[in-house]
């Protein structure tokens, strides 16, 4: 029962953040409407959020378990809750780098804590899989309510009434931070090294190990291909469809759905398949899709649309392709996990964060570029080059997957 809680604590963790951290591209569009900036300078707001993820995690994941898992927790969540009412009061393109940054450094302190927990409560790899891929499809369900949550705010008239979600966003963060604090939390005794400066020693360590460096580069590539497209799948959508801004958001939303039934789909089917061939199968149909679907879905007859429900049938294609991205994520991530020594998942997941920060933003400054200089039309169509270098990354990882046990 207490291992009841603290998962049903993570999840709700999770889920505040994934609406916090991945409204990175609604308030980019937002951006882009209000605060008179073009393409490049909102895709700062990437950096913004994903340099203080990188930053702070490889300060303190190596020592993490010293300070505390839950002690970590509430101060991101309280971190965030302020950051929220600054951007409501603000209400600039500044306060929006501000609100990213805080939330950026706060998810840093919520995931290396996150992943390391799931160690702490599963026993088997089969268990450390299920829920990783479970809290992970929490997440993208979570990232999915933000793109119909915003949109709820929003007022012909009043460029100024979706920043009102702040105030709920402020409210769940609240939540979730009482409910944290009210729930028993053995954090066990497991430490990387001796000492504060042996913890540090211990995570460059794992950075010399060839398994984990093809695995890093695995994470970073296929963040890049995510949230590239994630964060400016909005503005495709309003710039190639000529959506309204609230339809552009909540057509985005199928995006994140189609990544969380992909993420819990993943934990049913690696009891029965090989993660390797799982993941080689997801990212060719992905690629597929780019040649194929995303051609339809840009060439696709529009009349006037009001609603999501008047878009036609070929404009929901593209999106789908979340579903076979999705499971790369939380497979890559608990095979490595699983097979290191709990002492270890605090250090390995700061090495996570860290690379899937910068694929993040390296990945949606590039498409921004592209959206800017080469047409929404043709920018997606570079999400194939990290798609191809990381199946041969993935054939690479099978080769010497062993040695992330040794």
């Amino acid at each position: 029962m207490k291992n009841a809680s603290i998962k049903i604590s993570l999840f709700l963790n999770y889920f505040i953040f994934a609406i916090l951290l991945n409204s990175v591209g609604i308030v980019i569009l937002k951006s882009l409407e209000n605060y008179n900036v073009d393409e490049v300078q909102a895709s700062a707001l990437e950096w913004f959020k994903d340099l203080p993820i990188a930053f702070v995690s490889f300060l303190i994941a190596s020592f993490l378990p010293r300070i505390g898992y839950k002690k970590a927790i509430l101060t991101g969540l309280l971190i965030s809750m302020t950051a929220c009412l600054v951007m409501y009061y603000g209400n600039s393109f500044w306060t929006a780098k501000f609100l990213f940054a805080a939330i950026g450094a706060s998810f840093a302190l919520i995931k290396v804590s996150v992943y390391s927990v799931i160690g702490l409560v599963t026993n088997t790899s089969e268990e450390h899989n299920s829920l990783m891929s479970t809290i992970e499809g929490v997440f993208m369900i979570g990232i999915a309510l933000a793109y119909f949550i915003f949109p709820a705010f929003n007022r012909d008239g009043d460029p100024n009434a979706w920043l009102h979600v702040y105030w709920l966003l402020s409210g769940l963060a609240l939540i979730s931070f009482l409910f944290l604090y009210f729930t028993d939390f053995d954090e066990g005794k497991e430490v990387p090294g001796a000492d504060l400066k042996d913890d540090v020693r211990q995570m460059i360590m794992l950075c010399a190990k060839m398994s984990v460096i093809v695995f890093i580069c695995s994470t970073f590539l296929f963040v890049m291909i995510e949230q590239g497209i994630m964060t400016w799948l909005p503005t495709f959508y309003k710039r190639v469809l000529e959506l309204p801004p609230n339809v552009s958001i909540m057509m985005s939303s199928i995006f994140a759905l189609s990544l969380a039934v992909g993420r819990i789909g993943a934990g049913i089917l690696s009891k029965y398949f090989s993660w390797f061939y799982i993941l080689i199968t997801c990212i060719a149909i992905a690629m597929l899709m780019v040649i194929f679907i995303l051609p339809k879905t840009i060439d696709v007859e529009t009349d006037v649309i009001e609603t999501i429900s008047d878009i036609p049938l070929l404009g929901y294609g593209f999106p789908i392709i979340g579903l076979f991205i999705a499971p790369i994520y939380p497979l890559l991530n608990s095979t490595v996990l699983s097979a290191l020594p709990k002492k270890m998942h605090s250090p390995m997941t700061g090495l996570i964060v860290i690379f899937s920060a910068l694929g993040g933003t390296i990945g949606s400054t590039i498409i921004g570029w592209l959206f800017k200089n080469m047409g929404a039309q043709k920018a997606f169509y570079y999400t194939l080059i990290p798609m191809i270098l990381l199946s041969i990354s993935l054939w690479i990882l099978k080769r010497i997957t062993k040695e992330y046990a040794s």
